[in-house]
């Protein structure tokens, strides 16, 4: 089960993420954090069992009340009775309350959910959505990024945080030649990295085809050049290392890996020793409660962890790999 983070505090799961709303529904439910991380988590009960399960999001509504968020559930049909208490099933906490049902006639769920997005600047970069493209300011690299079915617009903490650390690597005079961006979405980390260091050679890969091929759509947006040499980007469909390309290109001098916490633990065995002496390793996709188990399991392997940006809940790791480990 695959889950896409998107905009400030929202997360989009469910299939297909290509869903269009032409003539479709939407629910709409309150949810407390709990349910809503189990969400973005992936737990959508017996939605999973579905060939076309709905498209489900959920968003932090004020951050002064970190305990109040929404759900939101795209239809390609009006929600019945059974749909809509399999929704009520994913968030108790609103069992007593109605649910707002509401037929969204000839728009995308896409650009319904970006289309309020106000650019975000992290570090040196600005990054705009299609829906709203500012000019970048003297010394900013923007970039335009459409998410689409694929998460990655910068809009999350996770996302702008490993931006911010890739800008402050930047900063602190760190070179890096060889770059892999796993789980890379949009593909906007794997940009960013090559921006920085215009004579490293970047691989990008993620297990999701779509985001595959929506990555390679912004990669012609924002005219970065792909392929296997220097200052172009590299992009193949696989489940962390698990490919033939990424093997071959190690050891990396630098990684990026802004997934989930689960699959950050897992992955532990197979990032460490495909990472260079010395090399840099950024982790992000967890919460501050899930940033200990984390990092222990990187640092019994002999990464250390030199940095960190938080920005509310969502911790962006950089850890170094300790020399002759």
């Amino acid at each position: 089960m695959a889950s896409r983070k998107q905009g400030n505090g929202d997360t989009i799961t469910g299939f297909p993420y290509n869903a269009p709303c032409n003539g479709s529904w939407k629910l709409i439910l309150p949810c407390n954090r709990e349910e809503a991380q189990a969400l973005a988590e992936g737990e959508i009960g017996g939605f999973i069992l579905m060939d076309e399960p709905p498209v489900i999001m959920v968003s932090e509504q004020d951050p002064n009340l970190p305990e109040n968020w929404r759900l939101e559930a795209y239809f390609d049909r009006e929600p019945d009775g059974t749909l809509v208490a399999m929704l009520r099933d994913l968030v108790p906490s609103a069992s007593h309350l109605q649910p707002v049902i509401e037929h969204i006639e000839e728009q995308d769920w896409v650009v319904l959910s970006q289309s309020g997005l106000e650019p975000v600047r992290a570090g040196r970069f600005l990054v705009c959505t299609p829906a709203n493209i500012i000019p970048a300011e003297k010394g900013m690299k923007a970039f335009t990024i459409d998410a689409g079915r694929a998460f990655g617009t910068g809009h999350h903490e996770t996302t702008t945080g490993c931006l911010m650390m890739l800008d402050k690597l930047k900063r602190q005079g760190r070179h890096f030649s060889n770059i892999a961006d796993i789980g890379t979405g949009t593909g906007l980390l794997a940009f960013a990295s090559r921006y920085l260091w215009q004579s490293a050679k970047v691989i990008a890969s993620d297990l999701d085809p779509v985001a595959i091929e929506v990555a390679k759509e912004n990669a012609v947006i924002n005219s970065i050049p792909m392929g296997r040499g220097r200052c172009q980007v590299e992009m193949v469909i696989a489940a962390g290392l698990a490919h033939r390309r990424l093997q071959q290109r190690a050891p990396y001098d630098l990684l990026i890996a802004n997934i989930l916490a689960g699959p950050l633990i897992e992955l532990a065995d197979s990032f460490v020793p495909a990472l260079a002496s010395g090399g840099c390793l950024i982790l992000a996709g967890l919460v501050k409660e899930q940033e200990k188990a984390v990092c222990r399991a990187y640092q019994r392997l002999g990464m250390r962890l030199a940095d960190r940006v938080v920005l509310g809940d969502w911790p962006s790791l950089l850890l170094v790999k300790r020399p002759n480990f």
